[in-house]
């Protein structure tokens, strides 16, 4: 006899893994909030995207909506950010006016430091960031692989295979990054060689399929800042090649020597200044303040950087930007395609922890090597997970 196929809680390994329980958790809080006896519930939902479930509070005469108590479906615990509070709810049950109780909470919230250690990560992305807290990351900053751009990128069987990719990551990350932090990628243009002399190259406009994925999966466009290397820096591609030796119409192609840095914040109803203001320690926020020597317009001039170790590496300099533009001292820097610890050894520089997720080991054992050097002694104190969910300090 064939098994019954499992739910999506089960496969998950869920803590709260059907309706039922959804209903007996949200309970026991209404309970503590003397609210128990006046209202009923709606069907609850799983919402796999962000490993919550999501319980409708109904009013138990008029069975009108009146709040939500959202669960996080591996802990059991609720998500107190996402639900609607207890006042609120009491409010809305007696028939009050909560307009002003919404408002002085909008007004004076705060949000949650994360506690996460310095992390380093042995595995698939999409694997790992599901095992991260909500809400638990500051800042992301990275440079996703290219696309079969060169023979050691060659992994997708097709581009709509990439894209689905950093979909996955991107959707992961929403979950995992705090009320409207930033999400920072370096990204360009790549360029598929011909493969015999009656083909032509071909360039994908990977920074713009990006932007889509971006918008769909809930983060706002922020800003592009266009990253600008020295003149002669492109010729290695063999661009513009042709047009320079015949000089015909059409054939014109210009030598790419420009990157995006692509500027996203995850959606949220409060304006930027609130991560300012409800910053629970001012004081770091004061420490984090940008100098007179910064960045004036979106047009960035930075070398490249080469390491024989790796063959696409971006600059030192352009991640201690981002990470001093988009987070504040002490917040938790993620790297969801880590390469050798670029954004790693940055964020130790500038007072920020790190998260650095990579699957290739030579490049963990590289960081491995390496952070010593960025830490100290408090290098002993970081964490390394491997692909299978252990996890040891280093």
């Amino acid at each position: 006899m064939k098994p019954a196929n499992k739910t999506v809680a089960e496969r998950r390994n869920y803590s709260v893994i059907n309706v039922q329980s959804a209903k007996e958790v949200a309970f026991v809080w209404l309970k503590r909030a003397q609210l128990e006896n006046a209202i009923d519930f709606g069907l609850p939902e799983i919402d796999d995207r962000y490993h919550v479930w999501r319980v409708p509070i109904l009013h138990k005469t008029s069975q009108e909506h009146v709040g939500e108590i959202v669960i996080d479906a591996r802990t059991s615990l609720i998500l107190q950010d996402k639900s609607t509070d207890a006042n609120t709810l009491e409010a809305r049950l007696l028939g009050r006016n909560d307009s002003l109780a919404k408002k002085k909470k909008k007004r004076n919230g705060q949000y949650t430091l994360s506690s996460l250690r310095n992390t380093i990560a042995s595995g698939d992305s999409e694997e790992i960031l599901q095992d991260l807290p909500a809400q638990s990351i500051d800042l992301v900053f990275t440079s996703p692989p290219y696309f079969n751009a060169r023979p050691e990128y060659n992994d997708y069987l097709d581009y709509e295979e990439y894209l689905l990719k950093i979909r996955k990551i991107i959707r992961e990350v929403h979950r995992i990054l705090a009320e409207g932090r930033f999400f920072v990628m370096n990204v360009s243009p790549v360029l598929i060689r011909r493969s015999h002399r009656n083909q032509s190259s071909k360039r994908i406009a990977v920074p713009f399929d990006m932007h889509r994925l971006f918008i769909e999966e809930g983060y706002e466009f922020v800003d592009d800042i266009i990253w600008v290397k020295p003149e002669g820096a492109g010729w290695a591609t063999g661009r513009g090649r042709r047009f320079a030796a015949d000089r015909n119409p059409l054939q014109y192609k210009p030598v790419p020597v420009t990157e995006y840095i692509l500027v996203y914040r995850k959606e949220s109803d409060k304006l930027i200044d609130w991560n300012i203001r409800a910053h629970p320690e001012p004081e770091i926020v004061k420490q984090s303040r940008i100098d007179d020597e910064y960045e004036k317009t979106n047009v960035w001039k930075i070398k490249p950087a080469h390491d024989k170790r790796h063959p696409a590496i971006f600059p030192l300099e352009l991640a201690e930007k981002v990470i001093a533009y988009y987070s504040f001292k002490g917040d938790v820097v993620l790297d969801p395609f880590a390469g050798i610890g670029t954004t790693g050894k940055a964020a130790v520089k500038s007072g920020r922890r790190f998260v650095l997720i990579e699957k290739e080991p030579s490049y963990i054992e590289i960081i491995l090597n390496e952070v010593k050097s960025w830490l100290g002694k408090s290098a002993s104190t970081q964490i390394l997970i491997g692909g299978n969910g252990w996890a040891i300090n280093l």
